[in-house]
């Protein structure tokens, strides 16, 4: 764990760095507060502090404050060391920020606890950022593919639209879907028709540019949103995303298996104003005309415009 201590004697900051190192902790030291308050201010800076309260430059008080009001990401645990000892100056410590109050001369046996303590609050902290971070990509994440699920990547499509319509930009809507898939599940079994999805996410991802969207629109259908593609760009990016899928066969543990896909494509241009509902019917409409078409191929909907 890192911590940072400051203190503007140089003997007790010195022995203070010995103490905490041979309790494992990986010490910055520092002598003023300014100092101090950009190290804990850093993005990577340590999130556990000894603030001697009398310092050059800014006092402990004032490093506490500054903290709380710069770093907002991650909780930084914050200890306030002084002689001061009326009830009026703990206080004044605790209300700028300060989570604990060591009053000198300390025992190194009670330093040690109530750091510890602070660890642990500082570990809580961070397995509930985790476990909030988990909850919500499960909400927006399909759980076989890890593709965003179909109520997030329709979201993000809505916004899309309505942010191109304010710049005057065009986006492309790609809606492909497996051919022939339930004959996988039907001669192979759900498990290797579920190996073929996953790899298929995985190429559909390779294919496409970060800023670009995928998402699993149904059981084989996957949603693609194609940010700044215009209608002469956007046949030739889902034949790149049709050629990265039916390739090469896919590998299961059934051996390789041949999968190709067959994708409808809508362009909304900047003069087009069609909301969300009608723009995934053309695309859907686009889709059935490539599967009409023998399958395997993309199709520009009819209606896209420039």
């Amino acid at each position: 764990m890192k911590i940072l201590i400051a203190d503007d004697e140089a003997v007790s900051l010195r022995m203070l760095q010995k103490t905490l190192e041979r309790a494992g902790y990986e010490v910055t030291a520092v002598s003023d507060g300014r100092e101090a308050a950009e190290e804990l201010c850093r993005p990577d800076g340590p999130r556990l502090a000894l603030l001697d309260w009398v310092m050059p430059q800014l006092d402990g008080p004032g490093v506490c404050c500054t903290v709380r009001r710069k770093r907002s990401q991650r909780h930084v645990y914050l200890v306030l060391l002084t002689s001061k000892s009326s009830k009026e100056d703990i206080v004044e410590g605790l209300e700028s920020g300060a989570d604990d109050y060591l009053i000198k001369p300390f025992d190194p046996g009670e330093l040690k606890a109530r750091l510890h303590t602070g660890t642990r609050i500082l570990e809580l902290e961070d397995n509930l950022l985790e476990a909030r971070e988990d909850m919500r990509y499960k909400a927006t994440h399909d759980s076989l593919t890890s593709l965003l699920n179909r109520g997030t990547i329709l979201e993000l499509l809505a916004s899309e639209l309505n942010r191109k319509q304010c710049d005057k930009s065009s986006i492309s809507i790609v809606l492909g879907d497996l051919d022939h898939f339930k004959l996988v599940n039907d001669t192979h079994g759900h498990i290797v028709g579920d190996e073929v999805l996953r790899e298929v996410a995985r190429r559909m991802l390779g294919s496409v540019r970060s800023y670009d969207f995928v998402g699993r629109y149904g059981g084989e259908e996957f949603l693609v949103v194609l940010n700044n593609c215009a209608v002469e760009k956007a046949v030739d990016r889902a034949e790149e995303i049709r050629k990265a899928i039916g390739g090469s066969p896919i590998r299961t543990t059934h051996g390789p298996i041949p999968i190709t896909m067959s994708l409808g494509v809508y362009v909304r241009g900047p003069s087009d104003t069609l909301p969300l509902e009608e723009i995934l019917c053309e695309v859907d409409r686009a889709l059935y005309t490539a599967k009409s078409a023998g399958r395997n191929c993309c199709h520009l909907g009819s209606a896209s415009q420039t």
